[in-house]
């Protein structure tokens, strides 16, 4: 085999490796992502300083009781 087609074939697996790594890639930064949390902007409404400043975490709830009694060790 000639040094010739060996890098001839070399450079064809080459650009068909970067090909099949290029085009999944490609796809994905195509779509628009998409996550649970986001809200359209149209119907986005900022939050008022008083909900920002509310304490969120209440540990005496009945879900929150019940996983410390599920998860105790």
């Amino acid at each position: 085999m000639t040094e010739k087609n060996t890098a001839e074939r070399r450079g064809f697996l080459r650009a068909l490796g970067l090909a099949a790594v290029a085009a999944p890639a490609a796809a994905s930064a195509a779509e628009t992502p998409h996550r649970a949390d986001s809200v359209p902007a149209a119907s986005a409404q900022k939050e008022a300083q008083g909900d920002r400043l509310k304490a969120r975490y209440q540990g005496e709830s009945a879900h929150v009781q019940a996983f410390y009694a599920t998860n105790r060790y």
